[in-house]
């Protein structure tokens, strides 16, 4: 065969950029999910792709482009004019099989999306393998291998089935046998929203996905020569195209449905475009693709909120909604919206029911088997962690990691172990001697004037008084203060939140807590001088509460009580 090195560059070209979307799936995954799972899912990510490349080498890909008869093939280079029928005009075998196999890998990441920060790693890593060893590839034979789907005519360009679908459903049926996570769900069955702890690694990996589907959709045409070249620039502007309207569309409906633009919901809008459009961006026309986007953004809002709240199956990133729904959709549209042979453009109804049919097919098929699989997990080695284990997260039980984020902690993670007793030793060193440090005369007597009550004024307010507050303190007399940045709330709950459509209980607000103790400056003045800088007259001005302190110790000085508090030798 003689090789075109222009479309060898193409498909290579495009396989990196795919690969790359396995770092947006981890960012998003992750950034939607809370801070104690970071690491699982940054693994889980990980794993899927590394264990999926020797499966899919080994298996996956012959069963996917050989038939029964060539499982094994791509181990055996004796046997590559196999696929002599499916391999693109001048492509090497070994740059297709790469090219099929981040595709595969895709398909799997979008399965731990859902089960998120409650499945065993061991459990993931089998059925990850499970699907890129046969689920996905046989029905991928289907649709892309020359199987009965594709002798249809059935059309799926990139994978809003064969990939996005697949995923999809597997998801749907992981956590609909996992369960929801603990404190998911009220007694009464209502859905709680559980925040992911980061919209900015959320929003990272939404920009990246949306930059490789470029290379997803595009690069799926495996050449550029000739009429190729044309359509790789119709398809990237379909693409594009879907996308942003799908997330116009969601913000709009977000913004009408709980009063405020959703950011994690609009993020989302935005793969749900990418994903309904990958069937047919080859075949559509730019307003095709801008009614595709826009009906992709009613239903990843109205799906989520489906899974979430009527199906009660516990979603942690809308992955059945994203990948599952928009993925049939977008594959049905494609039978309405075709420019060549879709029912609406005259073709007849026949291509729109060929890809009612696979839609159909491919979904029992995934059904099926995945629920056969996770089954075999449940009652063997177990699908689920313990109950213990999710509440402290899976980083801690599952990998040893006290937190993913370690390096940006102002509190060592290892203390509290023996790594970090040690640790703690090798950095300190002996003991201080008290005798080596400052002289001071040691005053124990009481004032002359007569005792002084000591008291503890904390002060919960905005952080954007902090300076003001910070200035009128120590206009008064106030040296020492202890300040914090922390979260809370008052009786109001906060202001009223929503998370891909369900209501948040309560929504801690950042805040300062500004501590002072107090024995010579009265107690009276420090709440008037408090209330006057931080009144507004509004909801979260903050509260002032005040302590009793029984007493004072100067841990250099050893004086207790009013002395204490003394900044005199």
């Amino acid at each position: 065969m003689e090789f075109s090195a222009v479309n060898t560059i193409w498909v290579l070209l495009g396989a990196a950029l795919v690969f790359f979307m396995q770092a947006g799936f981890a960012m998003v995954e992750t950034g939607f999910t809370r801070a104690k799972n970071a690491g699982n899912i940054i693994m889980k990510n990980l794993m899927d792709f590394c264990l999926g490349t020797p499966i899919y080498w080994l298996l996956g890909f012959g069963i996917m482009f050989g038939g029964s008869s060539a499982v094994f093939g791509t181990f055996d280079p004796m046997i590559r004019g196999d696929y002599a029928a499916v391999l693109p005009s001048g492509v090497p075998l070994w740059a297709f099989v790469v090219f099929q196999t981040v595709f595969c890998a895709t398909a799997a990441t979008i399965v731990s999306g859902a089960m998120a920060e409650r499945t065993k790693f061991s459990a993931y890593c089998i059925y990850s393998m499970v699907i890129s060893a046969v689920i996905y590839p046989v029905s991928g034979h289907w649709i892309w291998g020359g199987g009965w789907l594709s002798q249809l005519g059935f059309h799926d360009f990139a994978g809003s089935t064969a990939v996005h679908m697949v995923g999809g459903v597997a998801a749907f049926v992981g956590a609909l046998i996992l369960g929801p996570r603990i404190g998911k769900y009220t007694k009464e069955g209502k859905p709680r929203a559980i925040p992911g702890h980061s919209l900015t690694l959320g929003a990272l990996g939404v920009f990246i996905l949306w930059f490789c589907w470029f290379g997803f959709n595009g690069a799926s045409t495996v050449s550029m020569e000739g009429e190729a070249i044309v359509s790789a620039g119709r398809i990237f502007m379909t693409t594009n195209l879907a996308a942003a309207v799908a997330t116009v569309t969601v913000m709009c409906i977000t913004w009408v449905r709980y009063k405020k633009p959703d950011v994690s919901m609009t993020l989302n809008g935005s793969l749900a475009g990418l994903v309904a459009i990958t069937a047919g961006c080859d075949m559509v026309s730019p307003f095709g693709a801008a009614v595709i986007g826009f009906l992709a953004g009613f239903v990843v809002v109205f799906g989520i909120e489906f899974v979430d709240k009527k199906a009660k199956v516990d979603d942690p990133v809308g992955a059945v909604g994203v990948h599952g729904m928009c993925g049939a959709m977008g594959t049905l549209l494609t039978g309405l919206l075709a420019t060549d042979g879709g029912l609406f453009y005259g073709g007849g109804a026949h291509f729109f029911l060929v890809q009612l049919l696979g839609v159909a097919c491919v979904i029992a098929w995934v059904a099926i088997t995945m629920t056969a699989v996770f089954q075999i997990i449940k009652h063997t080695i177990g699908l689920r962690v313990s109950r213990e284990e999710e509440i402290q997260g899976l980083d801690m039980k599952e990998h040893g990691l006290a937190s993913a984020y370690a390096d940006f902690m102002p509190i060592p993670a290892v203390l509290g172990t023996k790594a970090g007793e040690a640790a703690a030793k090798a950095e300190l060193g002996e003991t201080a001697s008290m005798d080596a440090a400052v002289p001071v005369t040691v005053r124990t007597d009481a004032p002359a004037e007569g005792g002084h009550a000591i008291s503890k004024i904390v002060i919960v307010t905005k952080q954007s008084k902090f300076e003001e507050l910070k200035n009128a303190m120590n206009a008064i007399g106030i040296a020492g203060m202890t300040v914090a940045n922390v979260v809370g709330c008052g009786l109001q709950k906060g202001a009223t939140e929503y998370y891909r459509g369900a209501e948040v209980d309560m929504t801690l607000l950042p805040k300062i807590k500004m501590e002072i103790v107090v024995s010579k400056v009265p107690v009276e003045l420090v709440i008037e001088t408090a209330k006057r800088v931080l009144y507004t007259g509004h909801i979260g001005d903050g509260k002032i509460f005040v302590y009793h302190v029984e007493n004072v110790v100067k841990v250099r000085t050893g004086e207790e009580g009013y002395d204490a508090l003394q900044d005199v030798e």
